[in-house]
């Protein structure tokens, strides 16, 4: 289908599965039910993640390639449950967090062009003409190799696509990370008081409140949102959310929230729709 007839589309370009449960669980599940399309594109094949048993990357045991194929399940699993409607797999390595000697390896994301990543993920765009994409911001939110690797090659994608879609990038309110700190000190009591760098650097994820260009209301779909990071059952040890139960989960994990980047809607801001000014 083609212009008006074809229906809304959202793409949400992501590093690793688990990354789309994460951060846009809840608007990739509402928007699924509303009939808009959902498209995820996924960078890396997740093989620097935990393997059985919560052996670490390093470690003996730990087999990239057996992690790969496990976590491709596992995000399968999770687009079930949110009621994806496309899943893309561009198949990079994954780099493993910033300063690993994996962000060297040849077929680490890390170390790929963005040109050609660039390419790849703008031929996508074509094929599905997103009206909104969503990723990450210039830092990655958190400084990892492959979110600024995927915030490169998709911003990139959407200059070379020739489309003008929407463009989004998550974050997180300063007061929201605040309150994330708090409730993870009440499930974990025993976690150690984080030095004075760690907190420096907490303190920049995010956003300040006001600098939030779009708050969208996902509160009915949190369950589906918890279920989609529950089904990555391998990472289970660094999904913290899912130790506070559903209940808790939708008080603090409600709301998604973005800073849109580009727009030729001209819809008014603070918006609590992505899709508004487009239908």
């Amino acid at each position: 289908m083609t212009g008006d007839d074809r229906g809304l589309t959202l793409m949400a370009v992501h590093a690793h599965p688990d990354d789309e449960a994460t951060g846009t669980g809840g608007v990739l599940a509402r928007y699924a039910a509303e009939g808009v399309r959902t498209v995820l594109v996924t960078c890396t094949d997740g093989r620097c993640g935990d393997g059985p048993g919560g052996v670490k990357p390093g470690d003996d045991g730990h087999d990239g390639a057996a992690v790969a194929a496990m976590r491709r399940e596992e995000l399968e699993a999770s687009c079930e449950v949110l009621k994806i409607s496309d899943l893309e797999l561009l198949g990079y390595g994954d780099s493993g967090m910033m300063g690993w000697p994996s962000n060297d390896v040849a077929d680490a994301f890390w170390q790929t062009p963005v040109a050609e990543g660039a390419a790849r993920l703008a031929e996508l765009m074509r094929r599905y003409e997103p009206d909104v994409v969503v990723t990450y911001d210039e830092n990655g939110f958190y400084g990892h190799p492959d979110h600024i690797q995927a915030h490169r090659i998709t911003m990139a994608a959407v200059e070379l696509s020739g489309l003008a879609p929407k463009v989004y990038w998550t974050t997180t309110p300063r007061s929201a990370m605040r309150q994330f700190g708090e409730t993870m000190r009440e499930f974990q009591p025993d976690m150690p008081e984080p030095d004075p760098e760690e907190l420096a650097a907490m303190a920049e994820i995010g956003l300040p409140d006001e600098e939030i260009t779009t708050w969208v209301d996902t509160a009915a779909f949190s369950d589906q949102k918890f279920d989609a990071l529950a089904a990555h059952a391998s990472q289970g040890e660094n999904i913290f959310f899912l130790r506070m139960g559903k209940d808790r989960f939708r008080e603090l994990m409600g709301t998604e929230t973005f800073v849109r980047v580009q727009d030729a809607t001209g819809a008014d801001l603070p918006e609590d729709d992505l899709f508004a000014g487009l239908r």
